[in-house]
């Protein structure tokens, strides 16, 4: 059973919420929150699975309340719900940690499979769509170490083999998992056993923020 949280300050997209996953055998709704501050304490009350997480609420925003939920070490995820699919907040909730986003006009089966992709690690929107966000945003990317400094490289990068470094690199170029496996002439079962220990070792949680870190750690340019 995969439990939700929904947060969104307008009663009527909160029930059609409700109303859509409680029609799921697989899903339950613990609660309902009406801004990011009653999002981040009913979240740590409640622990939910997944936090369905509006942007624009009265008081505390969204972002900020993915990024309290996030810091606190709580195994929820959460998935932005945004008006447009690229812009600013979208971009946002990414960076706050957020994993994955859906834009408020998806298709039911959309934002349910998106749910439970969610909630079992896996990243909401496609690795090509989540670089084609940061690309449009990179601007606003911490400027880190030049690409070409000496000394020691990015300590979230240390603890990576030759191998998982590539393979991270062409995850951050949105490669899905089978085209890892055709163009590295790699099973595809050792790609998900790389990617897995990649995640493991970077901290990231999931291949949303491992795209982040390819970005951020100069693996991959703006294109």
């Amino acid at each position: 059973m995969t439990t939700v949280l929904i947060a969104d300050d307008q009663p009527l997209q909160r029930l059609g919420f409700r109303m859509l996953l409680e029609s799921q055998d697989d899903m339950t709704v613990l609660g309902e929150a009406t801004n990011g501050a009653e999002a981040a304490r009913m979240t740590a009350e409640l622990h939910p699975d997944v936090v369905l997480m509006d942007v624009r609420m009265p008081g505390l925003d969204g972002i900020e309340a993915t990024r309290r939920i996030v810091a606190s070490g709580d195994r929820t995820r959460v998935l932005i719900l945004t008006t447009f699919d690229l812009d600013e907040y979208a971009y946002a909730g990414l960076r706050a940690g957020a994993s994955g986003f859906l834009v408020k006009d998806a298709q039911p089966e959309d934002l349910l499979s998106g749910i439970r992709a969610v909630a079992t690690g896996d990243a909401v929107v496609a690795p090509s769509l989540t670089r084609r966000l940061l690309d449009a945003y990179a601007q606003h990317l911490p400027t880190g170490r030049p690409a070409d400094s000496p000394g020691d490289p990015d300590p979230r990068l240390a603890a990576l083999t030759d191998r998982e470094r590539e393979i991270l690199t062409v995850i951050g170029k949105g490669w899905t998992n089978t085209e890892i496996a055709t163009r590295l002439h790699l099973a595809e079962s050792t790609v998900k056993t790389h990617v897995g220990r990649i995640l493991a070792k970077t901290g990231s949680r999931d291949r949303v923020q491992a795209v982040i870190l390819a970005y951020d750690t100069k693996l991959v340019q703006p294109s």
